[in-house]
């Protein structure tokens, strides 16, 4: 590799660990600040509280407002016929005559049309053909059945991208022993003439300098899978590396959405293809506190849609084979390779990358176990995972302040501090929202400021506003529920809409605690480096 962007191992330097404390200390910061405040001086706790509870506000109504938005995006992203516009790249002159000056209300229908005329304006070549492209589909699993991995095949082979050109490798791992062998094994033979290409990837245990997880499985899958493409003759740029879990299930155009994307754009190799996490393939098996979990987080990545400039690599995405070569892959040094990938991916390419949203969702499992204590134990470990992503914070500040730096400092200083705000932000606020307003009366329960004794009356009101943001949620799940299985009754719905009373509980004991862990496991040096594979049962 031409440039070092891998993670550290061992002892790490005092910048470094500055910055791996640095989330951890902030976040306490926070609450000990109200604590201090309502010693010394009630009235300036009061307003410090009232300050981040009227932040929160403006927050959760720029929530409400950009969820129904991108909610409503995705539903027209899912409405084109992406295959049909995907062959109108084949002969973009004859398409563009074809189809100049008509009107459609169509998402993307006028930049449909841009993208012609550019295409049929360029050099011969200087765009990929759609015949050209394919799709390498890298499927990991560890100890999954087949009842959770066959959905996922299925639902690729359901794509509308054609099945000729698409690469499915099956990345397990060896330490999944022989009952993942087996299954690895019968995948194969039921799906091998289904798709161009099936390739088992196994991947070896125990090699030095890796972490236990998925970083190492995939990568050890694209290392094979950058052999077969280099024997089969064909072009590392002409084929989309996309990854997904045992359970994520992508909706039927998006490989054509992504090859499309991916041709039309120049700077197609600085670019990843970030679809919409939808948690909802299990949501009427699973209960109720992993259901809300399930749709919160599936809001979030309806959001994120919304806001290119602070989107990130998330769970499953696509990446150009040429470019991952080149970065030899992910990392294989942190359980969270995933949102890694967008900072391994920037310092590589001097700041000139960026992650592209897909409207197209790729439907993935709410948390479920053999039963409510092991559901809601693996509840707290996948998002104790996830929060894990504040080690993201030292490698992105170690670099910011780097000699070697070659990203420059006005795009990267407000990507570090977004990055760094969004993990203080979810340990902090929410215990200080839900208590906060207490806290100063507790510590001065004589005095007798105005503004001390009506907090909590003013936070009581803030927070009914806020719980509009709530509302909307509950409405939006209703819409995006799956079909009801035959084996529930109509009352379900009913349960389906009371379950959001747990909003609050689970931001605290879910959302904060599990952010405080992770923060104080990096603070305290206590790094987690074992990928604690999320449970995933299936309910007959």
């Amino acid at each position: 590799m031409s440039k070092v962007i891998e993670l550290p191992t061992g002892k790490r330097t005092l910048k470094y660990r500055f910055f791996e404390m640095l989330p951890g200390t902030l976040s306490y910061i926070m609450l000990a600040l109200l604590v201090i405040l309502s010693a010394i001086n009630p009235v300036a706790a009061s307003v410090y509280i009232l300050i981040i509870v009227i932040m929160n506000l403006v927050k959760a109504i720029g929530i409400a407002f950009r969820t129904v938005q991108g909610y409503k995006l995705l539903k027209r992203g899912m409405r084109v016929d992406w295959s049909k516009r995907l062959n109108d790249l084949e002969d973009p002159a004859d398409s563009y005559d074809r189809l100049a000056g008509t009107k459609s209300s169509a998402y993307g229908h006028s930049v449909h049309l841009r993208n012609l005329c550019m295409m049929a304006a360029a050099e011969e070549g200087f765009f990929p053909k759609p015949s050209q492209i394919y799709h390498a589909v890298i499927v990991t699993m560890y100890n999954e059945t087949l009842d959770v991995l066959a959905p996922t095949l299925d639902s690729v082979v359901s794509s509308t991208f054609p099945k000729e050109r698409i690469i499915l490798v099956l990345a397990y791992e060896e330490r999944g022993g022989e009952a993942a062998e087996l299954v690895a094994k019968t995948l194969e033979k039921n799906y091998r003439k289904k798709f161009g290409n099936f390739i088992l990837a196994k991947h070896p245990a125990d090699i030095k300098g890796e972490v236990v997880g998925k970083g190492g499985n995939i990568t050890n899958a694209g290392k094979i899978l950058k052999e077969f493409v280099r024997e089969k003759g064909l072009r590392y740029s002409d084929v989309i590396v996309t990854t997904l879990d045992s359970d994520n299930r992508p909706h039927k155009t998006y490989f054509d959405q992504v090859a499309y994307e991916y041709i039309t754009h120049e700077d197609r190799k600085r670019l990843s293809y970030q679809p919409v996490s939808l948690f909802t393939n299990n949501i009427w098996d699973a209960p109720a506190v992993t259901r809300v979990v399930a749709q919160m987080n599936s809001f979030w990545n309806i959001i994120s849609a919304m806001r290119p400039h602070t989107l990130r690599n998330f769970a499953s995405h696509s990446q150009p084979l040429d470019a991952l070569v080149e970065m030899n892959f992910w990392s294989t040094r942190t359980i969270v390779e995933d949102g890694h990938q967008y900072w391994r991916s920037l310092f590589y390419f001097d700041g000139d990358y960026e992650v592209l949203p897909i409207r197209a969702p790729i439907y993935q499992d709410a948390v479920l176990s053999d039963n409510l204590w092991k559901t809601l134990k693996a509840q707290w470990v996948q998002l104790r995972r996830w929060d894990y992503g504040a080690s993201d914070v030292a490698y992105c500040g170690d670099y910011l302040f780097s000699k070697k730096r070659t990203v420059p400092l006005v795009s990267l200083v407000p990507k570090f501090i977004r990055l760094l705000d969004g993990h203080v932000t979810l340990a902090a606020v929410a215990p200080i929202i839900a208590f906060g307003g207490w806290v100063p009366l507790i510590f001065n329960n004589q005095s007798r400021d105005l503004i001390s004794h009506s907090l909590p009356t003013i936070v009581s009101y803030v927070q009914a506003v806020a719980a509009m943001g709530i509302f909307i949620s509950l409405i939006l799940s209703i819409k995006m529920l799956p079909p009801k299985p035959a084996r529930y009754r109509r009352a379900r719905h009913i349960m389906m809409v009371l379950q959001w009373v747990l909003s609050p509980v689970i931001s605290i004991v879910y959302c904060s605690f599990c952010a405080f862990y992770s923060q104080t496991r990096l603070a305290t040096g206590l790094y987690i480096e074992k990928f604690d594979v999320t449970d995933k049962a299936v309910k007959k």
